[in-house]
Parts: structure tokens; C-alpha cells; sequence
């Protein structure tokens, strides 16, 4: 029965997303500005609800890659808005040209692929989310401040001409970085759920084929624009899915994971621990003791000296001494004469 409904609902998924995509598709050939306008918007809204998840989920995750994660899709979001008002046509700033949302695009792309890149090393360190908000709001400030203040950010699209030589090579590079973005989140799917870590990869290689479509284009309507764009949806999809949408009705695949290997480590504390009492069991209630010698019998029968018998039923070992009342009755004459 679940499976049935699993079933409907990957159909049903499929099919809105196919007429999603043509509809997107539709608008693009009736209004180019309005497709790009409605791809970035949705993938605003996801990266900004990442960073909703995580940044209030971080008192009960001791994993911070997703806090790491959060804080960077909200600085990514807001160059991404940037750029979706900058975009030709747009009209809110005016005497840029497509040179300027061309830079802020890279901008966020190199925010975003470090961001991934670096992201793993925050699964086993602690980090102040503060401090790393704080961080990003200054770096992302000093980069807008080298396109807007200080006019060194190198040009990226000449008009009449298209790409430049470093928005291609800025394209590549950010692939590359993407590449082993996946190879160090490879390294680390233990930590991830594997429905999470597929999502996640696959995206990230989405975005790849996206920014290796963005090195083509001649106008920043042309179809190598539009295909960069397409792809760019579905990778933000597939972290929504990854995500948002997990974050709401699986929490506990995504926020704490963590927590599912404490128990499971508690678990096996516990089993430990029983085995444990098991063993101490073994030498509680009444013991067959001789009166003389002082051994122990033992359930088969057999007599034993009492340190071999508890040294085999516990952990204990046994050191040798001797009691001051034997001491006094064996050594009487001795402690006399040392008197």
C-alpha cells in the first residue's frame, strides 16, 4: 500500500514538474525577462529557506555542516537578487549595462562553490553561528565593494562582443571547485542520509553542466543562457528537496542525524552493560565455601581458591598482603623483638 502510494506520488511529482518546465520553457520564447525573473526568484527562495532551517535548528545540531550551509545560501540569495534586478531590461540599475549582473552572477557562483567546498569540514568542527554569519556579511560586503565602490572587479561581459576570457576561465574554475566539492562530500556520505547525500551530489553536478552552459552564451538572452538558467532550477530543486522539504517531513534524516548515532551508540553502551551484569550475576547469591581452606565450588563441581574463582568471573585482579590480626597471630614473637 505505502509502495502504491510512493508510486502516485513520484508520478505525480514528474508530471507537474515536466508542465512546470514547459510552462517556463512557454515563457521564455514570450518573455525571456520574465522566465529568468521567475528562476531566480524560486532559487532565492530556496536558499533562503535553508538558511531559515538551519539557523533555527542549530541549538539541536551538533553536526554544522547544514549551519555552514544556511548561512552561505542566504549571502548567495542576496547576490542572486542583485543580480536578478541588475539583469537587462530590469531597469532598477541604471548605467551598468549586462556587465553587471554577468559579475554578480560569478560572484555568487564563487560564494556558492567554496562554500560547498569548505562545508564538510564544518560535519566534526564547532563553529559560533555568529561569528559566521558575521563572516560572511563582511566578505560578502567587500566583494560587492569591489564592483560598486572600488570598480575593480574585472569585466565579464563586453556588449556587442559577449563573455570575456575571465568569466570563461571563472566558470571553469568554479566546475573545478564544484568537482572536488563532491569528492570531499564523498569522503564524508557517512554522516549524511543516503537519500540526502544523493540529492545533494546530484545537484551539485547539475550546477556544474548550468555553469559550463554560461561560458557559450553571446547575449544574455541567447539559448546557452537559457540552458545555464534550466539547469540552475533543477539543481535548486534538488536542494529544496534535499532540505526544505526533508526539514519539514523527515526531520530527523536531516536535522538530526547526530542524534540517531547517539542512540545507536547508547544502544550498544547498554548491551555492554548487561553483558556486564550478566557476568556479575554469575558470582551473586550463595556460594559453596569451605570452612578451612576457603575455596569456592563452582558450578561444575569443582573446588577452586577464591582469587581464581572471582579473577575468572570478573575484571578484578588480586595483589597479596597480610591483615594486621594475621599479622599479630603469625608474627607475634617478630613484632615483639622489633618493639
Amino acid at each position: 500500500m505505502d509502495q502504491s502510494i510512493f508510486a502516485q506520488n513520484k508520478v505525480f511529482t514528474t508530471t507537474l514538474g515536466g508542465a512546470i518546465l514547459c510552462l517556463l520553457y512557454l515563457t521564455s520564447i514570450h518573455n525571456y525577462l520574465l522566465f529568468h525573473s521567475l528562476v531566480e526568484i524560486f532559487s532565492i527562495l530556496v536558499a533562503w529557506g535553508i538558511f531559515i532551517i538551519a539557523w533555527n535548528s542549530r541549538r539541536f545540531v551538533t553536526n554544522n555542516y547544514l549551519l555552514m550551509i544556511g548561512v552561505a545560501y542566504l549571502f548567495i540569495g542576496f547576490l542572486d537578487l542583485l543580480h536578478t534586478l541588475s539583469y537587462k531590461g530590469m531597469g532598477v540599475f541604471t548605467g551598468y549595462g549586462a556587465n553587471l549582473p554577468t559579475q554578480l552572477w560569478i560572484l555568487a557562483r564563487y560564494v556558492e562553490s567554496i562554500s560547498l567546498l569548505i562545508a564538510p569540514l564544518f560535519l566534526t568542527r564547532k563553529v559560533k553561528a555568529t561569528a559566521l554569519l558575521l563572516g560572511y556579511l563582511v566578505t560578502t560586503v567587500l566583494l560587492l565593494m569591489t564592483i560598486f565602490y572600488w570598480n575593480i572587479f574585472p569585466t565579464c561581459y563586453i556588449e556587442g562582443t559577449g563573455l570575456t576570457t575571465f568569466k570563461k576561465l571563472s566558470e571553469y574554475v568554479i566546475s573545478f571547485i564544484l568537482v572536488f566539492s563532491i569528492i570531499f562530500i564523498a569522503k564524508k556520505r557517512n554522516a549524511f542520509d543516503t537519500t540526502i547525500y544523493k540529492l545533494v551530489v546530484t545537484s551539485i553536478i547539475i550546477t556544474i553542466g548550468s555553469e559550463l552552459a554560461f561560458t557559450f552564451y553571446l547575449s544574455v538572452y541567447g539559448i546557452s543562457n537559457f540552458v545555464g538558467h534550466f539547469l540552475k532550477l533543477v539543481s535548486f530543486y534538488l536542494i529544496y528537496e534535499a532540505i526544505i522539504k526533508t526539514g519539514f517531513l523527515k526531520p530527523y534524516n536531516l536535522l538530526f542525524k547526530d542524534l540517531k548515532k547517539t542512540e545507536s551508540n547508547l544502544r550498544l553502551e547498554r548491551d555492554h552493560l548487561q553483558q556486564a551484569l550478566s557476568e556479575i550475576k554469575k558470582i551473586s547469591g550463595l556460594l559453596p565455601i569451605c570452612a578451612s581452606c576457603k575455596k569456592i565450588r563452582d558450578d561444575k563441581g569443582y573446588w577452586n581458591q577464591i582469587e581464581t574463582y572471582i579473577r575468572d568471573r570478573s575484571e578484578a585482579e588480586f595483589t597479596h598482603g597480610i591483615c594486621p590480626d594475621c599479622a599479630k597471630h603469625f608474627y607475634q614473637d617478630h613484632i615483639k623483638n622489633e618493639g
